[in-house]
C-alpha cells in the first residue's frame, strides 16, 4: 500500500476537485503547447536509407535531387483529340503554371503515341515531402484551362497530388473508424457495467487521454520528427489502452466494493483499486512503452514516429487512470453513496452490490480442459497455435507504392491513364556519380556508357538525360523502365545497373562515389534495411519482455513463459495476417485487392506491438494469480481462482480492444487495414486461447515452480496484523 500507484490514487480521492480539474488543465496545455510549437514533421533526408539514400544525399550536395512532378492530360471528352484544340489548352496552362511561385519549370507538351493525349509535366520547388501542400494551385490553374476548354478532358495526378489524395482518404476513413468504435465501446461498456455513467468514464478518459497525447506529440516531435503517422496510431492505441486501463481499475473497484459489503468508503475502495489493479496498469504501461520503445532501433524515422506516438499515448493513459480515475471514482462513490442514504430515509430497500461470484458457468467450462487435463490442453493449444503461425515462412514483403493505393483516389485513375498511354513515364532510375571535378570529363563518358548499355536493354526505354552540378563534381543519369514500379522488370533493371553496368563503367574512377536511387531503388532497399535491423529489435524486444516480466513478478520461470508465449501469439497473428492478405480468397470479404504481399513496415511494427499489448493481459492475469498465491492459496488453487476473478474484465477488455482494431479493417490504405486486422485477431487469440488454455495449463503443470527463484510473499493473517488507524471517511 506504499507503491506509487496508491500514493498518487489516496491523494486525488481526497483531493478529488484539484485531481480532476488538475488533469482538464493539464490535457488543455498539452492542445494549446503543442498547438503553439506546431508538428515538426519529417523531411525527405529524414526518409533516406540503403543505397537509394546515399544515392540522394550525393545529388542533394549538388543540388540535382529529384524534383516533385504533376502530369496534366489533355484528352477528348468523345471522338478523335483536336490537335489544334489541345495544343491552344498546354499553351494556356504552361503559362498559368509558370506564373505560379512554386513552380520550377514547365516541359513541352508529349503526344502518346495513340494521339489521344497530349501530356504536359510541371516541376514544382522544394522538397519532396512538401509538395503535397504546394498541389491546389496547381490544380486550380488546370480547372480554369479546363473551364476554358469545355471541349476537351482535363485530369491532373502526380506524387504531390496522389499524397494529397491519400491523406484526404486517410482522414475520412478515420472518421468512419470514429464512428463505428465510439458507439459499440460505448454499448459495450454498457453491457458491462449496466450504467451510462460507469460506462462514460472509461470512454471520456480515453479520448481526453488522446487530446493530451496528441498536445504532446506535437512538442516532441520537435525531438523525433513525425511522419505523418503519429496522431493514427495515437487514436487507435488510446482509445484500446485508455478504456482497458480504466476498465481495469473500474472493475476492481466494483470488486472491492461488492466484497466489503457497503463498510468500506470510496476514498479506502480506491485505494485499495491502486494497489492492485492499479499496480497492474502501471506495470503494463511500462512494458507497452518498454518494449515500443525497441522500435527506435531499426533507425527508421517511421518506424520512430509510431513508437513516439504510442509511448505519448500510453503513459498518457496510463497518468489518468492513477490521477483523475481516483478522483471520478470517489465523486461517484460519494453521489451513490447518498443516493442509498435517500433511499433508506424514504424506506426503500438499500441496493446491494453484486458479488463476483467463481467466475460463471461459461468460465468453468472454458477452464475446464486446462484444470482436468493440462498436458493435453498445453499441446493441442501450443499446436493449433503453430498451424498458424506455417504461413509465415510464405511471408513477402514488401514496400507499399502508388501502385498499391485505392484506385477510389481521383489522381490514382488518372495514374493509370498516365501509365497505359506514356508507358516511358512509370519509373525513372536516378544514377548519380560524386567524384573530384578533375574527373567531370572521365565521369560523363562513363556515364554516356551506361546509357548506351541500356538503350540496348529491352528493360530500359526513353532517351537518357546527363544533369552536371554548377561545381562539376556530381553528375545524374535519368533513365527510363517502361514497367510498374512494383513489378518484376523494374527491379530487374535495377539489379543490371547496380550489378552489372554502373560497376563496369564507373567503378574504375578513383574515388567516385556512386549509386542508384528512385522510387524502385526505395522500394528495394527499404525492406532489406529492414531486414538489417530486424534481429537487433527482436533481440531487444524479447530481452525487454523478459526483464519487464521477471520484474513485476520476481520470477525467471513466469519471465521465460511470458516471452514464449507472446512469441508464440504474435506469430500466430502474423500467420493468419499472411494467410489472409497474400492470398486472394478474402478480398470480397474484407474490402481490398491483395498485392500479393505484406506491407513492409507492418511485420515489425505489429510484433513490436503486440507483444506491448500481450503484456496488458499477461501482467493483469499473473498479478491476480499471484494476488491468491500470497494470500495462502496453494498454487493450482491460486491459477484458478486467478483466471477466474480476471476472466470478465480482460474479455471485456478483449471486446473493446477489437471493436477498435477492426474498425481499421474498414479502412481503405491496404497498410492500415492490415495493422487492424492483425490486431483485432491477436487480441482474441491472446484473451482466448494464451490466457485461459495455455497460460494456465502451462502454471498447473509446474506448480510452485512457477514462481521460481521465489515464492509470492504471504500476507500477514487478519490475527497477526495490527489494527491500523482508519479515517472516518474511509468507514461509512
Amino acid at each position: 500500500m506504499k507503491s506509487i500507484s496508491v500514493s498518487m490514487a489516496r491523494w486525488s480521492a481526497r483531493h478529488p476537485w484539484r485531481a480532476i480539474v488538475g488533469w482538464l488543465v493539464f490535457v488543455a496545455l498539452c492542445l494549446g503547447v503543442g498547438s503553439a510549437v506546431g508538428t515538426n514533421s519529417a523531411k525527405t533526408a529524414d526518409y533516406r536509407v540503403g543505397e537509394a539514400g546515399r544515392a540522394e544525399a550525393l545529388a542533394a550536395e549538388g543540388h540535382l535531387e529529384r524534383r516533385s512532378t504533376e502530369q496534366v492530360l489533355i484528352s477528348a471528352r468523345s471522338g478523335a483529340l483536336d490537335r489544334a484544340a489541345a495544343q491552344a489548352a498546354a499553351e494556356d496552362l504552361t503559362a498559368r503554371m509558370e506564373r505560379l511561385p512554386d513552380v520550377a519549370g514547365v516541359a513541352d507538351p508529349m503526344l502518346s503515341d495513340d494521339r489521344a493525349i497530349l501530356m504536359v509535366e510541371v516541376t514544382l520547388k522544394g522538397e519532396e515531402r512538401d509538395a503535397k501542400d504546394k498541389v491546389d494551385a496547381l490544380v486550380e490553374q488546370t480547372a480554369a484551362v479546363q473551364r476554358g476548354h469545355p471541349g476537351l478532358l482535363l485530369q491532373e495526378t502526380g506524387s504531390p497530388s496522389i499524397s494529397k489524395g491519400v491523406d484526404g482518404q486517410r482522414s475520412d476513413d478515420l472518421a468512419l473508424s470514429e464512428a463505428i468504435t465510439l458507439p459499440v465501446t460505448l454499448i459495450t461498456l454498457l453491457v458491462v457495467f449496466g450504467s451510462v455513467t460507469m460506462a462514460g468514464v472509461p470512454l471520456l478518459l480515453a479520448l481526453s487521454s488522446i487530446a493530451g497525447a496528441i498536445g504532446l506529440s506535437m512538442v516532441v516531435s520537435h525531438l523525433s520528427p513525425d511522419a505523418g503517422v503519429g496522431t493514427n496510431v495515437i487514436l487507435m492505441i488510446g482509445l484500446a489502452v485508455g478504456v482497458d486501463y480504466t476498465l481495469f481499475y473500474l472493475k476492481r473497484e466494483r470488486e472491492e466494493r461488492a466484497r466489503s459489503g457497503g463498510r468500506l468508503g470510496p476514498e479506502a475502495l480506491v485505494e485499495l483499486a491502486a494497489a492492485t489493479s492499479g499496480r497492474a496498469v502501471v506495470v503494463s504501461g511500462l512494458a507497452v512503452v518498454a518494449s515500443t520503445a525497441t522500435l527506435y532501433l531499426a533507425s527508421d524515422v517511421i518506424f520512430s514516429s509510431l513508437a513516439t506516438g504510442t509511448i505519448v499515448v500510453v503513459l498518457v493513459s496510463v497518468a489518468s487512470s492513477l490521477t483523475a480515475l481516483p478522483a471520478l471514482l470517489v465523486k461517484l462513490g460519494k453521489r451513490a453513496e447518498r443516493k442509498e442514504l435517500r433511499r433508506a430515509q424514504s424506506g426503500k430497500p438499500v441496493r446491494q452490490g453484486k458479488g463476483r461470484g467463481a467466475g460463471g458457468r461459461m468460465w468453468a467450462a472454458l477452464l475446464r480442459p486446462a484444470t482436468r487435463h493440462p498436458l493435453v490442453t498445453l499441446c493441442a493449444s501450443v499446436l493449433g497455435l503453430l498451424a498458424l503461425v506455417t504461413p509465415l515462412a510464405g511471408l513477402k514483403i514488401t514496400e507499399m507504392s502508388r501502385d498499391t493505393h485505392s484506385r477510389d483516389i481521383p489522381a490514382m485513375r488518372v495514374y493509370d491513364r498516365l501509365n497505359e498511354a506514356f508507358p516511358e513515364q512509370r519509373v525513372t532510375h536516378q544514377v548519380v556519380v560524386r567524384a573530384d571535378a578533375s574527373q567531370t570529363a572521365d565521369v560523363t563518358s562513363a556515364l554516356r556508357t551506361v546509357a548506351r548499355r541500356a538503350a540496348a536493354d529491352p528493360l530500359f526505354a526513353g532517351t537518357p538525360r546527363i544533369r552536371t552540378s554548377a561545381d562539376h563534381r556530381t553528375n545524374v543519369l535519368e533513365l527510363k523502365v517502361p514497367h510498374l514500379g512494383n513489378s518484376d522488370q523494374a527491379y530487374d533493371s535495377l539489379d543490371r545497373l547496380r550489378d552489372d553496368y554502373l560497376p563496369a563503367a564507373v567503378g574504375g574512377i578513383d574515388g567516385a562515389e556512386f549509386g542508384v536511387s528512385g522510387d524502385v531503388a526505395r522500394y528495394a532497399d527499404y525492406p532489406a534495411h529492414q531486414n538489417g535491423k530486424l534481429p537487433l529489435v527482436l533481440g531487444a524486444l524479447l530481452l525487454v519482455t523478459f526483464a519487464m516480466t521477471v520484474y513485476a513478478f520476481r520470477s525467471v520461470v513466469l519471465g521465460l513463459i511470458g516471452v514464449v508465449l507472446n512469441l508464440l501469439s504474435a506469430a500466430a497473428a502474423l500467420g493468419l495476417l499472411v494467410l489472409v492478405f497474400q492470398g486472394t480468397w478474402a478480398e470480397g470479404l474484407l474490402d481490398f485487392h491483395s498485392t500479393g504481399s505484406i506491407g513492409s513496415r507492418v511485420p515489425l511494427f505489429l510484433f513490436v506491438i503486440l507483444f506491448g499489448l500481450s503484456m496488458d493481459y499477461q501482467v493483469f492475469v499473473v498479478s491476480r494469480i499471484r494476488e491468491a498465491a500470497a494470500a495462502g492459496v496453494p498454487t493450482r488453487q491460486a491459477v484458478l481462482d486467478g483466471i477466474r476473478s480476471s476472466a470478465s474484465v480482460v474479455t471485456s477488455a478483449a471486446v473493446v480492444m477489437t471493436t477498435v482494431f477492426a474498425s481499421f479493417v474498414f479502412l481503405h490504405i491496404i497498410e492500415m487495414k492490415q495493422i487492424g486486422f492483425v490486431l483485432a485477431a491477436a487480441v482474441l487469440l491472446d484473451a482466448f486461447v494464451v490466457r485461459i488454455l495455455v497460460l494456465p495449463s502451462a502454471m498447473l503443470l509446474l506448480g510452485e515452480a512457477s514462481w521460481w527463484p521465489s515464492r509470492p510473499q504471504r500476507a500477514a493473517t487478519a490475527s497477526e496484523e495490527k489494527p491500523a488507524p482508519r479515517s472516518a471517511a474511509a468507514v461509512r
